[in-house]
């Protein structure tokens, strides 16, 4: 059974609702940016599977699987016919935060944890089994209880937009990369992309912003912390190799990497 086609309006319009109310899912484009690209979430399927959004021009989305082989990519043009898949797609899809995105859990004006979001678009060699996802990483030193809920699996429900829309969580972009030396990731295991457990991120000393503030220390892996798995101290964590200064944009696509 052919899928029905449906007027390209609705759709078009979703797509702009979509880059408008969840900026913290766009990559904006280098060199033009009113346009980009953001990661969805399609939770209806089997097994979760991954779509890449793009706006491509003032008239034009795109929309292709995570993985480029699967298939060719969809144009999202007003007043032009998408089919009801599509449509779906768009209207109920997770929106992802962007590869790079660092988000901090709020309790008390204090950041009690952080989201680290990675997730690189694969180029066509790349292997596109390794999707994009969120870790949490939870003080060290803080108790379960107050770790926030979404801590075993984040892009679940889509509950971790209420939160950013609500404040508990808020975007510490603008906190640790307005300079270098402010904030550090440390890769985990051999820190590899395809070794993301066990990854850290320091904070040398405590950084405040107009509502809330990132306490100095080291966020781990909460897995990490639920095993009871000993965590190097600060110094000792930036001793490691392969440690990136978030600073100056440059752990951008740390994770992606």
């Amino acid at each position: 059974m052919l899928d029905p086609v449906r007027s390209g309006d609705t759709a078009f319009t979703a797509c702009l609702r979509l880059f408008r109310n969840y900026p913290l899912a766009v990559r904006r484009h280098y060199a033009e940016h009113r346009y980009g690209t953001m990661v969805l979430l399609d939770r209806a399927a089997e097994s979760p599977r991954y779509y890449v959004l793009i706006m491509k021009w003032d008239d034009l989305f795109e929309l292709r699987h995570w993985d480029r082989r699967d298939g060719a990519g969809r144009e999202i043009r007003p007043h032009e016919p998408v089919s009801g898949e599509v449509q779906r797609l768009i209207e109920t899809s997770v929106p992802v935060p962007r590869d790079g995105a660092l988000l901090g859990w709020v309790s008390g004006q204090q950041v009690i944890a952080v989201f680290a979001a990675y997730g690189r678009l694969p180029e066509p060699w790349d292997d596109a089994s390794v999707v994009p996802g969120v870790l949490v990483l939870p003080l060290v030193g803080s108790q379960p209880a107050q770790w926030p809920p979404l801590a075993a699996s984040p892009l679940d429900d889509g509950a971790l937009w209420d939160y950013v829309a609500r404040g508990q969580l808020t975007d510490l972009g603008p906190l640790v990369t307005h300079r270098a030396g402010r904030a550090f990731w440390v890769p985990g295991g051999d820190g590899t992309a395809g070794r993301r457990a066990g990854a850290r991120v320091v904070v040398p000393e405590r950084l405040s912003a107009d509502d809330f503030w990132l306490p100095a220390g080291v966020y781990a892996d909460h897995w990490t912390l639920r095993e009871s798995t000993q965590v190097l101290t600060a110094r000792q964590l930036l001793a490691l190799p392969g440690v990136v200064d978030l600073g100056g944009g440059r752990g951008q696509h740390l994770l992606g990497v």
